[in-house]
């Protein structure tokens, strides 16, 4: 949620934020509704005054005087019910339209209408070129009992499967190694709960806009979390929080649970886009500092990219465009993996930059000790891997021409210090 004052003071800015990214939001009706509920709890306050003044004043009166001030008391609360009415009618609206405003972006963020126009800013590592003929990690899975997709559909449906044997040994490792990876950094691993109130999605962005993609449990009246984001962005909302707690720096493996509304027919082949996988997230709730936003974008971006290069896989940095970025996001940067089977890079994660505006949205707050204020936190969150994706670079890009896939040398420790996996016999 974004500073009502500041919209008022350059509304126009707002309205191409949501042009920039796609995104519906009325701004002049969001105008026009604030002004009328600005008036009637103005309105509200006047006749609080001037009812408290006609109140005290009626014992010290006799005669005409009191019974013309009671007159006027009697008016003033039937004025004060109209009042009331108008903002029990304005505030529900006035607050659907605020949570529909984007935050603008970044300057150096470029404009562009979808992912097609989002900008490479540098490759990293080197793509290897086979001597032999590659499988596919579908292939692999299959050929070393490590996948099996079939049954996953059989008993869960589209997009859905199981790992077996070194598949799931692989897959755990990975989540333990970027975990570990994290704690070293200073990170507080946690354990979230994963069904979600409406206020945590609310809070971090997700409602309203992303009710399509997400697994609803009506009954109960809660969501499946998408990502561990929601949860430790979400883990202190409503307090007050130390100044100096920050930045709080978290570090989670969870399950998460997309839907893929809208993607029918689109990456059906293989675990690239599933409706359940596990992911290592980390999350920053720092002070109100752009400056210190800005580094700390930097850093989540640095600890991703860290993983990416102790498991050796190739990859690139884009700068998400503005069509590509969420309602709240004021920047974003892409990893994407080069993945041979689909013969260009792939995103596996992404690094956003929201300044107070989830904070604004779940009343996060800190007393700043020079200003005595309290003030709204800044969030940041990014991917430090999630799987089984990552399994379709580190399967393909480590497979061996007898078929056999050779461990990352940083994941052996989680392998029983195993050097390949190979077909079981």
């Amino acid at each position: 949620m974004i500073d009502i004052r500041k919209l008022r003071e350059n509304p126009d800015v707002y309205i191409q934020a949501a042009q920039d990214k796609r995104i519906a939001a009325d701004i002049p009706r969001l105008l026009e509704v604030d002004e009328q509920l600005k008036q009637a709890k103005a309105g509200l306050q006047d006749l609080a005054t001037e009812k408290n003044r006609t109140g005290k004043s009626i014992p010290k009166l006799s005669g005409p005087e009191k019974q013309a001030a009671l007159e006027t008391l009697s008016r003033l609360k039937q004025e004060e019910e109209q009042y009331q009415n108008q903002v029990k009618e304005l505030q529900p609206e006035f607050d659907a339209l605020m949570l529909q405003v984007a935050q603008p972006a970044d300057g150096e963020v470029p404009v562009g209408k979808d992912d097609t126009e989002n900008v490479e800013l540098r490759k990293e590592g080197e793509i290897r070129q086979f001597d032999f003929e590659p499988k596919d990690h579908v292939q692999l899975g299959l050929t070393l009992d490590m996948i099996d997709i079939e049954r996953g559909v059989k008993l869960a449906g589209t997009r859905n499967y199981f790992l077996k044997g070194d598949g799931a040994l692989l897959h755990w490792a990975v989540l333990r190694f970027a975990v570990d990876f994290m704690i070293g950094r200073g990170y507080t691993p946690m354990s979230v709960p994963l069904l979600m109130r409406d206020e945590a999605m609310q809070g971090t962005g997700y409602y309203p806009g992303a009710e399509e993609q997400t697994y609803r449990m009506e009954k109960d009246e809660l969501s499946l979390a998408g990502t561990a984001e929601v949860p430790l962005t979400a883990y202190r909302m409503g307090e007050i929080v130390a100044e100096r707690e920050l930045p709080l720096k978290f570090v989670a493996l969870s399950s998460c649970f997309r839907r893929e509304a809208g993607a029918a027919g689109k990456d059906t082949y293989g675990l690239y886009r599933i409706h359940q996988f596990d992911k290592v997230e980390q999350v920053i709730v720092g002070p109100n500092s752009d400056e210190q936003s800005h580094a700390f974008h930097e850093e989540i971006q640095a600890n991703s990219e860290g993983v990416m290069q102790a498991l050796g896989l190739p990859y690139r940095v884009v700068a998400v465009c503005t069509g590509d970025l969420g309602r709240g996001q004021a920047k974003k940067y892409d990893i994407e993996a080069w993945m041979p089977s689909r013969e260009n890079y792939c995103e596996t994660h992404s690094a956003s930059k929201f300044y107070d505006f989830q904070a604004r949205r779940m009343n996060l707050r800190y007393k700043n000790a020079q200003t005595k204020k309290n003030l709204f936190c800044h969030t940041l969150n990014n991917t430090v891997i999630a799987s089984p994706r990552v399994l379709i670079p580190l399967m393909e890009l480590y497979q061996d021409g007898d078929g056999s896939i050779t461990i990352p040398e940083v994941l052996r420790p989680y392998m029983g210090g195993r050097e390949k996996i190979v077909a079981p016999s």
